[in-house]
């Protein structure tokens, strides 16, 4: 991605990230949407707001977000690349106002995020990660600051970070066996895409989900892990595709601050469901 096209995505990070926090500081409505997940009117702002300047920015490039109607799956197979959008990553944190909720603007190309931004509106810190160069930062004011995922070591504490909204005891059950593997385990629960920016800031190393994501849930920050030096993967190995299928589920997966580890080797059988 060349500078200006990366700084004026940054730029749009933060926008939308000025409208969630207007409504972030009002008295919002919620309504729910057909799968009951939660819809605020920022959802619905930044998603203007992204989409608008978007189609300026880059008009032949398609955007899919999650506050959009998809095209059938025959015409979005023939993609090449798309921006995949959630222009509010973590309503549920944004409903409860613990301020971990996100702007999530990725590149799709070949089925993988090659390029994606997070925006964290409450702090104003924007992460940001360039697969293609290999270069992950966090931008905070124009300030930057590389992120790289620290290195995993087995006779260390494993710190893992869980979902602050959907936890499990199957997901319990998986984390206590992989603590076995380890001097122990630490676990940090956070809301939103900022799970897998924790990975690639070096502050966390694994990530299990363990449930329900759908890709626009994941693209720009598993951009920002995977330069920073980090992996995401299904839980069978295979790697994690988009655009692939009429759905927009994600596989189950794992997501990990060092991608060099022998994590294949370590990590138990995921629990069956019940």
């Amino acid at each position: 991605m060349d500078a200006k096209l990366t700084q004026q995505l940054i730029d749009l990070a933060r926008v939308a990230g000025d409208a969630i926090l207007e409504v972030y500081h009002s008295d919002f409505d919620v309504q729910n949407k057909s799968d009951d997940s939660p819809l605020t009117q920022a959802d619905l702002a930044a998603h203007r707001v992204i989409s608008d300047t978007l189609a300026t920015l880059t008009p032949d490039v398609p955007v899919l977000s999650e506050e959009s109607v998809p095209p059938d799956y025959a015409v979005r197979k023939g993609w090449t690349s798309y921006w995949l959008v959630d222009p509010l990553d973590g309503t549920k944190e944004f409903v409860n106002r613990n301020g971990e909720f996100t702007v999530n603007i990725a590149l799709i190309e070949g089925g993988e995020p090659v390029f994606g931004v997070v925006g964290v509106p409450v702090t104003g810190e924007v992460y940001v990660g360039d697969v293609t160069l290999g270069e992950a930062f966090c931008d905070l004011a124009g300030k930057r600051r590389q992120l790289n995922g620290r290195k995993a070591n087995t006779d260390a504490t494993l710190v893992v970070v869980a979902s602050r909204s959907h936890g499990s005891d199957r997901l319990e059950s998986f984390i206590t066996q992989v603590g076995e593997q380890f001097s122990g385990v630490d676990r940090k629960p956070v809301g939103s895409s900022l799970k897998l920016c924790i990975l690639a800031e070096g502050k966390a190393d694994f990530y299990p989900r363990l449930g329900l994501t759908s890709e626009w849930d994941i693209g720009a920050a598993q951009a920002v892990l995977t330069a920073a030096g980090g992996k995401v993967w299904a839980v069978d190995g295979s790697a994690v595709k988009y655009n692939k299928e009429e759905t927009f589920l994600n596989p189950e997966f794992f997501a990990v601050a060092d991608a060099s580890f022998g994590w294949e080797a370590r990590l138990p059988a995921v629990p069956p469901h019940d």
